[in-house]
């Protein structure tokens, strides 16, 4: 707003001095202008551990997720067989006796423990957030816990192994969704963590990919991870789940980017979007940990990216990977304005999709490819 000072210079009656007058203020209002989205590189959470046990929750993707909503597809009978044998585990694992009864009969009834190998998208994750629910409905609030492999990693850094463990034993069951091998360390430690949970009576429950041309080659994924926690693999129950991705959709690398200016003027139209340049919310995630992703994403509704570019760097590539998954499990639509796009260019360079994390990145694609059209109905709307 501007404020304009007037000053009364009328005389007063004929023959007479000026009248002095005050000067008086009139307030001018200014043309008005649409506050522009706010952005993810101005957000620094702090996310304290507490709220890390908290999250150990479906997340809002899955939230209604349940048995019954999910569609097994008849072409693939090991979907409904996979269904059956998880609607008779809740069971198992509601019925198990809680804290020390448990722990006191834990060496004379075997602790229950599933393992669902397949390829993406085929509803791996709708049917163990669905464990987890059914589980949460018969046993109370607090008696499941799920979360990402990354997540109880990082659940063991903040809280330190022996503290994740005494908060995690109070639950009947522990779902651990997208079990990944690419990480000597990090598979040993959740090793560890599964092996120490088992021993105190907890229910186990565990996800993993198989990657799409290894879909043919029988339990490709599942002979990994029996593998990597050997004290563990006569207890878990492989149930491999076939089919094709439901999302059905092109990847977000073969898909036509947006213009910047229609990335711009859609996220300013859109209550609770951000806008970033790709390069600086790039750098942004190199300054906050993992862990907080989901945090900095509180309150977004829609992602909106300028200037998007293949991604070249390892470590940056990962980062990405993670934010796609924390913004999947949200359900924040994405816009991607730039260069990526086509047969001839991939937001992953063939030399990460053929290397050690190719899982990550075929799951980020997958994922990215489902936000990116959901961002570009809402702007066709």
């Amino acid at each position: 707003m501007s404020v304009v000072t007037l000053t009364q210079d009328e005389t007063g009656a004929a023959g007479s001095a000026p009248e002095a007058t005050a000067p008086h203020e009139v307030t001018v209002p200014e043309p008005t202008t649409p506050t522009p989205p706010r952005s993810l590189t101005s957000v620094r959470p702090s996310v304290p551990p507490e709220r890390l046990l908290a999250d150990l929750v479906p997340p809002r993707h899955f939230a209604q997720a349940r048995f019954g909503t999910y569609r097994a597809d008849p072409a693939h009978p090991s979907q409904a067989s996979t269904l059956a044998r998880l609607q008779e585990f809740a069971g198992e694992v509601t019925a198990r006796p809680a804290g020390g009864l448990r722990a006191l009969l834990g060496r004379r009834r075997p602790v229950p423990a599933v393992y669902m190998d397949g390829g993406f998208g085929v509803g791996k994750t709708h049917l163990l957030t669905s464990l987890t629910h059914a589980v949460t409905a018969e046993a109370g609030p607090g008696s499941a816990a799920y979360g990402t492999f990354v997540e109880y990693t990082n659940l063991v850094g903040a809280l330190g192994f022996l503290p994740t463990v005494e908060a995690l034993a109070t639950r009947k069951l522990v779902c651990i969704d997208e079990f990944e091998l690419d990480d000597p360390g990090d598979t040993v430690l959740m090793s560890r963590l599964l092996r120490e949970l088992a021993d105190r009576g907890v229910a186990l429950a565990a996800t993993s990919n198989t990657l799409p041309d290894a879909l043919g080659e029988g339990r490709f994924a599942a002979e990994d991870f029996l593998r990597e926690i050997q004290a563990l693999a006569s207890r878990f129950e492989v149930l491999r789940v076939d089919g094709e991705d439901y999302r059905h959709r092109a990847v977000v690398t073969d898909s036509e980017a947006l213009d910047a200016d229609v990335v711009a003027a859609a996220a300013g139209a859109r209550p609770g979007a951000v806008l970033d340049s790709f390069d600086d919310l790039l750098a942004h995630l190199a300054t906050v940990h993992p862990s907080r992703y989901g945090a900095l994403l509180d309150g977004v509704e829609l992602l909106a990216l300028t200037d998007v570019h293949p991604v070249t760097r390892q470590e940056v590539a990962l980062r990405l990977v993670v934010l796609v998954d924390r913004l999947y499990d949200r359900d924040v639509p994405v816009l991607l304005g730039g260069v990526v796009g086509g047969d001839r260019q991939h937001l992953f360079t063939p030399e990460m999709l053929a290397g050690g994390y190719r899982k990550k990145y075929y799951r980020a694609l997958s994922r990215l490819g489902a936000l990116a059209e959901e961002g570009r109905r809402l702007t066709a709307a």
